[in-house]
């Protein structure tokens, strides 16, 4: 399963990232790779494919596997091994795999490297370009820092940035439920609070590659009380437009600290929801200056604004 996706593109006006002037260096001098960003919080970077390129990438944290246009595809001679089965709210499709060679971002690489190809321009509908997806399977062979207000992505693969990074762990939940193709260590779910669901603790997964966060429509049912307010359109990960209602601003609480006035939207109507795992809903970490995440030992870090 390639994509666990709420929503592909809606507008929020919470989300704002300032830009910061400074030569900035990654924590403990770990290489970095220069970004820019799209629709306020999606990180793009140059990612060299088989000694070809650079192509633009985009990183999500909520997407399994690596993938690449079938455009891209082509002109890269991949030759398929077989499909897999790609599963969203609402809907479930299916993509051919293939292996790279050798795909590197900044001075890291891995070999050998499956990606899934896939038709992306239900995504790039959404006035998004890019050739492809850098998901959690490349992601997952480092320490990960993304740094929104230098517009810099480091990659670790020494712990040397690890040692380095301050700030509360939270640790990783590990999901009830996925299927049996995606690694668990792949998924980055944390135990969040929020004002309008009481007491209850919601799992919510980072995502890099949604512009805002959502909730599924199991857990807003669940909420005590909860008023669905304003609606807006927006587009699913399949491409599809569809109405999503604004939730009222919600205070959140993630660990020790606490985010006011936070922006949420929820699926109208999903219809038969497809994914089979249990998490409550995405959250966009374009909500935080820095996100630290380390795949290996299960935990994050993180800066808010």
């Amino acid at each position: 399963m390639s994509l666990i996706k709420c929503l592909a593109s809606i507008s929020l006006a919470a989300i704002t990232l300032p830009t910061l002037h400074s030569q900035p260096r990654c924590p403990g001098n770990a290489a970095s790779i220069r970004f820019h960003v799209v629709q306020r919080s999606r990180i793009i970077v140059p990612v060299v494919i088989n000694r070809t390129g650079p192509y633009e990438f985009l990183v999500d944290t909520g997407t399994g596997s690596t993938i690449v246009d079938p455009v891209l595809a082509t002109e890269l001679h991949l030759k398929t091994r077989g499909s897999v089965e790609v599963v969203g709210v609402g809907f479930s499709t299916a993509a051919s795999f293939a292996y790279l060679d050798l795909l590197e971002a900044g001075s890291h690489s891995v070999t050998n490297h499956p990606v899934e190809v896939e038709d992306l321009q239900p995504v790039q509908a959404a006035d998004l370009h890019f050739r492809g997806i850098l998901g959690g399977d490349f992601l997952g062979h480092f320490d990960v820092l993304m740094d929104y207000a230098h517009r810099m992505l480091c990659l670790d693969d020494t712990k040397v940035m690890q040692a380095a990074v301050k700030g509360g762990h939270i640790a990783l939940v590990t999901p009830s439920q996925t299927p049996d193709d995606v690694p668990l260590t792949t998924l980055l779910i944390i135990p969040v609070h929020l004002s309008g669901f009481g007491a209850r603790q919601l799992l919510l997964m980072l995502d890099s590659g949604a512009n805002a966060s959502c909730l599924f429509n199991h857990a807003v049912n669940l909420a005590p009380g909860l008023r669905q307010t304003r609606q807006r359109d927006g587009y699913g990960a399949d491409g599809v437009k569809r109405g999503f209602s604004i939730l009222p601003p919600q205070s959140m609480q993630i660990g020790s600290f606490n985010i006011q006035q936070v922006s949420i939207a929820a699926p109208v109507d999903s219809g038969e929801n497809a994914l089979t795992s249990k998490e409550d809903g995405l959250l966009t970490t374009g909500l935080f200056r820095r996100v630290f995440i380390s795949y290996a030992d299960r935990f994050v870090v993180l800066d808010p604004w």
